[in-house]
């Protein structure tokens, strides 16, 4: 049987589930000495010690054994006083669901939503693992573009509206977004949720970059500040951003606990739960972490101003400085084909971007620059580019 066949024999949602953009670039300069790789949505500060240090007792300790599908108890009594205390408002443990890794979060959120012939209703550009796991459940995401003015990024409520047909089952917003940087006002996700009411509609909402905000305030507005207890909405969230765990893959599902059972199983027949260890980890992370996250915060406010004045100031690029998460969204003047020259720049100026036609509609002209990292970095990475661009 040659390649082909064994290839049509798959089911068609696995076959056609899209390569990564990013991971492209990333692969053409991942050995290249002396690079400085701003392409994932990571940054370059390692773990804490006291996190890494409560993985290390629960080793010594024994704990390498099963454990409780939905999370240890201690570890979902730590995220409802996390959220209680971030948001204003009492949380119960039972809304909450560990999973290994956010992409877990939002394959679980999207399994139990949606399914062939259904379709979601997607903002972008955005995070090209959205439209994938959308795909991958048999789903079909419908692209709404933001759009990119002087006064920022933004979302077209009436075209939100308008993208919405009989087969819609859920709206999927992301906010802070990824890659714009794009951050919902409580009025925005008031009227997106009434939207979603009046159509009957699921929320997934993803507020993982909702503590990077530049404003001066502690987090971003969320569903939470408009929603009722009875609303269909599941946030989907992660460790990796806040508190520097991203190779830990571990985040968590917050949803109503009548979804409990259907999580519990899903979590079951995928993973089986993630390791008590980890796990201890994350309780460490949201009980004693908010210096971190802070320091984390303002390291990255620091590298925003650096990119967007050095790069402001080459004459050639064109953005929006971001309100919230990590990254600038920036256009080069007469350069169209950002996967060209997203490699280009690998080649010229050893500084690795992500090309922004990975980010589906609306995103084809840009470059994404995560600028979660040290200044000096930072700065030699905008000089790099300023010549390259020059």
């Amino acid at each position: 049987m040659n390649d082909l066949s064994l290839l049509s024999s798959l089911r068609r949602e696995a076959r056609e589930a899209p390569a990564s953009g990013i991971v492209d670039v990333v692969n053409h300069g991942r050995t290249r000495p002396g690079l400085i790789p701003l392409w994932v949505g990571e940054g370059d500060m390692p773990t804490p010690a006291f996190i890494a240090e409560a993985a290390t007792r629960s080793l010594a300790a024994g704990e390498t054994f099963y454990t409780w599908q939905r999370g240890i108890p201690e570890l979902r009594e730590a995220l409802a006083r996390y959220i209680s205390r971030l948001y204003g408002k009492p949380y119960a443990a039972e809304r909450f669901y560990v999973t290994g890794s956010g992409m877990q979060a939002l394959q679980i959120a999207v399994r139990m939503l949606v399914g062939s012939g259904d379709e979601v209703v997607l903002p972008t550009p955005a995070w090209p693992n959205f439209e994938a796991a959308i795909g991958i459940a048999g789903a079909k995401a419908v692209p709404v573009p933001m759009q990119l003015s002087n006064a920022g990024w933004t979302l077209d409520l009436d075209r939100l509206a308008g993208a919405i047909t009989p087969a819609t089952r859920v709206i999927c917003i992301n906010s802070p977004a990824n890659p714009t940087g794009w951050t919902a006002t409580r009025e925005e996700l008031a009227a997106i949720l009434a939207l979603a009411r009046r159509h009957g509609l699921w929320i997934i909402a993803d507020e993982i970059y909702g503590r990077f905000v530049y404003d001066g305030a502690e987090r971003a507005p969320s569903f939470r500040d408009v929603m009722e207890d009875d609303d269909r909405i599941v946030f989907v969230q992660t460790f990796s951003k806040n508190w520097a765990m991203t190779g830990w893959r571990v985040g968590w599902l917050e949803a109503p606990p009548a979804l409990g059972d259907v999580i519990e199983n899903l979590i079951q027949y995928a993973t089986s739960g993630v390791a008590v260890f980890i796990q201890r980890a994350c309780v460490a992370a949201l009980d004693h972490g908010e210096g971190f996250v802070a320091h984390q915060i303002a390291r990255a406010k620091a590298g925003r101003d650096i990119v967007c004045r050095g790069l402001a100031a080459t004459g050639r690029v064109r953005f929006a400085e971001p309100a919230g998460a990590f990254y600038l969204f920036f256009s080069v003047d007469g350069e169209d084909d950002t996967r060209r020259l997203a490699i280009r720049l690998v080649d010229e100026a050893n500084v690795g971007l992500a090309p922004g036609s990975a980010f589906g509609a609306g995103g084809e002209r840009f470059l994404r620059l995560c600028f979660a990292r040290k200044a000096e970095d930072l700065e030699e990475a905008v000089a790099r580019l300023a010549r390259a661009l020059r």
